[in-house]
């Protein structure tokens, strides 16, 4: 009794449950006498000699008999009968000792012929089940174990032989590196001959927490085996996270990679059967707005345990089990949307309305155990082999991953359905429950890009430390973000959580680290270039190239450092523009070593520069002024501020922005009726447990109930109200739950149209199912457009079949646009947001609020996960937002003006050999189209390499133009094949599909 009381695992069923509901839905009762049951299934099973077969179940031992046919006793029994061509029926007797128990009419079907290629394969994740660190280390064991099965196999039946396929790359990268040179070439030889393949992410990622550049280094690797070891990586598998950006189809497509297994854990925190999921066929093609195309099958757990698939019909555990369920499953494929009924692992929800699987070929993945990370196993191959002998149909082939895709290709590929856009991630919510390192992380990728171009500029190649530093960066957007239990901190196994978040956070901050020391490094290497002999007469104190790092020229704030080593504290200075002579409005901000002897002592510069070129400088010269820079000046605590742009008034009483009025366009950017004031904080707590493996997953919300307490910010005070030299600054603090406090940051610069909005949170710790949100309501209609990895997004965009439609996860900017005024707001470290209300962050996910199609809720951090996301989260965290609005300038492209005043800051770097030296003002590249950005320049061998990125819904042609450029080639990728182009006048033009992705390879004087 005990032990049917305590159920391992509660609320989902066990493989013998999912088995035997497998058993009951492919088989048909067709006796029943006084508590005897007899049931019968025809099955796809085929001899070598032409015959089908019957499967035949009772429940106590008979004697079965097909009437002239064939005959065989037991409680599970084999009947075989001649092939049929169309429906046949025959007689079934079932005696026991006494004679005829029961008969009844059958009726017998043909049957598909099916080919299943058995892809064994290990499922990475960097921690869950153990400390990363012990996960990767058996993970190159496995790959030991595999090179030995494939020797011990090579005598086998070629279908039989033990093939072995890295699902992430990055243990295949370290075991070439850390193994004997023989080894290296009998894995480099396997490797060729396709008994074991390497495919090509290099671990599993969260691709929307990616950047676009970010995503294409992923996959250098590529070019690096095939030149160094000789073999291809011509496939992809993506596994347990349930989506993936629209960018990821042409950065695979750049690397040379056609096929994408997709294998999606829905954990039971998805719906895709309410947004069109059922019509999401497998195979499918997935295309990009650029034509770009991968391949791909398309596995989910309602199928059959997602990447378990294999697993849960026997094929790990024996000949027997496999032989008893294999053909049950793809009779019910060919016969069913869906084997299984309601209540499957994972699955919430009806059975759903899928068409059955109409091809008679199947990708079915295995692992050596029903285990993440789980090792490389004989009984697969073993089972292939003994099955083959046995039967003619199912033939099963131990595969590799490109095996099937290229039989798909070569036989359906014109019949298979065309899917495209984004692929939205179920999972993407869980980026919030790390707010703090996933900021960082954000702000590296920034800092990154720009790192490089300065470098580049400077003549140095930094090209290694970058690539170091983008895969640390690509390590935290790896999608295993904590334990098993979380929750707990053992030292070892899925109870590790302590340590496993410690690692994952520490590699976060690793990273930010690492990016701000490159771009520090840059910024001198940069300075060191420019600077030379002063001029004789008049010359400057010292000298700052402002750079500025997007692709437009722009009027923005910079801010740099003057050491008081190089002019005085206490020499007064002002800033003058090189190239117009006149002289720029300054706030300085001294660092008193009476308050920071722990910093370098000087002058923090704040300055707005006119209209600096894209990926180009201005200098200011630093020269002695009659008098000190002007103080700041306190404004009145009534809570208004202004430029020549914009009006802004908060609202102390009520904790919010209550008014952004566009001087220039006459016109109120915030919707006063919203259920939520314009940068309200918004505090969600769940009335759910925590500390439940998998909960959420397990928990429906169909309507408001599950909503705990929602609060909002209380008891605003005005910390600073003040003009400086250079705009207007509100700092207020509030109080609010989940918070110790809550500061918000105003700012308008004079010149710049733009309002930027930084909050700081002083977040508490707590275990508590909780979500933090900020309003943004405009006074708009809905969103027109928002930046995804690799593309954008829309409401008239198409995306995948299925995906998530509650939540978005973008890059960093959404814009409202219409006949009279186009708005943009824009995020720099939260990059989930729901758009129009606020939705319960459980299945179905119901909204909690009547819909408002101008608003934006910035989802900032939450903590809804009980597995695989850190439990809780706390420690001050910064999030900022940049808001502007323009009259008919299309969305995407004042959306990416408004992020590059978060993403791409002007960088001040001091010039002090020769002050004044360096010419007023220089580009470095230029693209003249407005919807291509320049995201980096970069470096390779005697080349730079220009990498653009097109924002554009059609096919575009730029022309780019770097100084003294010669020879150009252009590439769709980062290494692959480039085509030569024509340079005239130091520039080039360059055909961008639509929202391509290129670059530009290219030498110059």
């Amino acid at each position: 009794m005990t032990s049917r009381l305590l159920q391992r695992s509660l609320g989902s069923p066990d493989y013998d449950g999912i088995r035997q509901a497998l058993r009951n839905d492919t088989s048909t009762p067709v006796i029943g006498v006084r508590g005897l049951e007899v049931r019968v299934a025809v099955l796809p099973l085929f001899t070598h000699d032409g015959r089908q077969a019957i499967r035949v179940s009772s429940t106590q031992p008979l004697t079965h008999v097909l009437v002239g046919v064939d005959s065989a006793s037991g409680t599970d029994v084999t009947l075989l009968v001649p092939e049929v061509s169309e429906p046949r029926e025959f007689t079934l007797e079932s005696r026991d000792d006494a004679g005829v128990v029961g008969s009844a009419r059958i009726t017998v079907t043909p049957q598909r012929k099916w080919s299943v290629f058995v892809v064994h394969h290990s499922h990475l994740d960097i921690g869950y089940t153990d400390p990363q660190g012990t996960v990767l280390r058996h993970h190159l064991d496995y790959l030991d174990a595999a090179v030995r099965l494939a020797e011990e196999t090579a005598s086998w039946p070629d279908d039989a032989k033990f093939r072995w396929t890295v699902e992430s790359s990055m243990p295949a990268l370290k075991w070439l590196g850390a193994r004997p040179a023989e080894q290296v070439e009998a894995f480099a030889a396997l490797a060729r001959e396709g008994v074991i393949e390497v495919t090509a992410l290099p671990f599993q990622l969260h691709t929307e927490a990616c950047s676009t550049e970010e995503l294409y280094r992923q996959l250098r690797f590529t070019t690096q085996l095939q030149e160094k070891y000789g073999f291809a990586t011509r496939s992809a598998m993506h596994t347990d996270v349930p989506g993936a950006v629209v960018g990821l189809v042409d950065a695979l497509n750049a690397a040379g990679v056609r096929y994408l297994a997709a294998a999606h854990n829905w954990a039971g925190r998805s719906v895709p059967y309410l947004h069109g999921g059922d019509k999401l066929t497998r195979p499918f093609r997935w295309r990009a707005p650029s034509g770009n195309e991968v391949l791909v099958w398309f596995t989910d757990t309602p199928h059959g345990m997602a990447y378990m698939e294999g697993n849960t019909v026997g094929l790990t555990d024996s000949y027997e089990l496999a032989d008893d369920l294999l053909p049950r499953y793809l009779s019910a494929l060919a016969s069913r949307g869906y084997p299984y009924g309601p209540g499957t692992f994972g699955w919430q929800g009806p059975d759903a309305p899928r068409e059955p699987y109409e091809l008679d070929v199947l990708h079915l993945r295995v692992q050596g155990a029903h285990a993440d990370n789980a090792g490389p196993s004989i009984v697969p191959a073993s089972i292939a082999r003994r099955w083959n002998e046995q039967w003619a149909f199912p033939r099963l082939r131990s595969a590799v991953n490109s095996d099937f895709f290229a039989h798909v290709e070569e036989h359906y590929h014109d019949r298979l359905a065309v899917h495209e856009g984004d692929w939205t991630d179920w999972w993407a919510d869980g980026l919030g429950s790390g707010a703090r390192p996933l900021g960082y992380v954000r702000r590296a990728q920034s800092a990154l890009r720009a790192a490089e171009t300065l470098h580049t500029i400077a003549g140095a190649d930094a090209t290694g430390e970058i690539d170091e530093a983008y895969d640390k960066v690509a390590l935290f957007n790896e999608h295993t973000w904590g334990a098993a239990n979380p929750w707990e901190d053992a030292e070892e196994a899925g109870d590790s959580g302590g340590l496993q978040w410690t690692r994952k956070s520490s590699g976060a901050y690793d990273a930010q680290d690492d990016a701000s020391d490159l771009l520090q490094a840059a910024t001198r290497r940069f300075a060191g270039a420019l600077s030379g002999p002063a001029p004789a007469e008049g010359a400057a104190l010292a000298s700052f190239a402002v750079f500025n790092p997007g692709t437009r020229t722009r009027t923005d704030v910079v801010r740099a450092f003057l050491p008081r080593d190089v002019v005085a504290a206490d020499v007064p200075i002002a800033l003058v523009d090189a190239r117009t002579g006149e002289t720029l409005a300054h706030h300085e901000e001294v660092v008193d070593p009476a308050d920071w002897p722990t910093r370098p002592i000087g002058r923090h510069l704040h300055a707005v520069v006119p209209e600096i070129p894209g990926f180009g400088y201005a200098r200011l010269d630093v020269v002695r002024a009659e008098a000190p820079a002007p103080k700041p000046v306190a404004l009145d605590l009534g809570g208004v501020i202004e430029n020549e742009f914009y009006r802004v008034a908060y609202d102390v009483h009520e904790g919010y922005i209550s008014s952004i009025f566009d001087k220039k366009a006459g016109r109120e950017l915030v919707n006063a009726d919203a259920a939520a004031g314009f940068g309200q904080y918004v505090y969600d707590r769940y009335a759910t447990a925590p500390h439940f493996n998998h909960m959420s997953g397990h928990v429906g919300a169909h309507d408001r109930t599950l909503l705990g307490d929602r609060a909002i910010g209380r008891n605003a005070t005005v910390l600073k109200a003040q003009r400086t030299a250079v705009g207007e600054k509100l700092v207020i603090e509030l109080q609010g739950k989940g918070v110790d406090w809550l500061r918000t940051t105003i700012e308008l610069h004079s010149g710049v149209a733009r309002l930027d909005l930084t909050y700081q949170l002083a977040k508490q710790g707590t275990p508590a199912k909780e979500a933090v949100f900020l309003a943004f309501p405009f006074a708009s209609g809905p969103a027109s457009a928002w930046e995804l990895t690799g593309g954008v997004g829309g409401p008239d965009v198409p995306r995948v079949p299925g995906s998530a439609e509650y939540m978005l996860p973008i890059r960093h900017w959404i814009a409202f646009e219409d006949p009279e005024l186009t708005i943009a707001w824009a995020t720099l470290e939260a990059p989930l947001v729901q758009l129009g209300t606020i939705h319960m962050p459980y299945a179905p996910f119901p909204p909690t609020l009547e819909e408002e199609e101008g608003t934006v809720y910035s989802w900032a951090l939450n903590n809804i996960w009980d597995t695989n996301f850190p439990s809780q989260q706390q420690g001050e965290t910064t999030f900022r937002y940049a808001v502007t609005s323009e009259v008919g300038v299309p969305g995407r492209r004042l959306g990416a003006r408004a992020a590059a005043g978060l993403t791409d800051q002007f960088v001040g770097a001091l010039l002090t050999e020769g002050p004044g030296a360096a010419p007023a003002t220089r580009s470095f590249v230029t693209a003249d189209h407005p919807d291509v950005l320049v995201n980096s320049i970069g470096q390779a061998g005697a080349e730079h390499v220009v990498r653009l990125q097109s924002l554009a819904g059609e096919p575009v042609e730029v022309t780019v133009s770097l100084p003294g450029l010669r020879t150009a080639r252009v590439s769709a990728g980062l290494e692959r094949e480039r085509e030569q182009l024509d340079v005239v006048d130091e520039s080039v033009k360059v055909r961008l599909p639509a929202c391509g992705v290129a670059a530009v390879w290219g030498t110059c004087e």
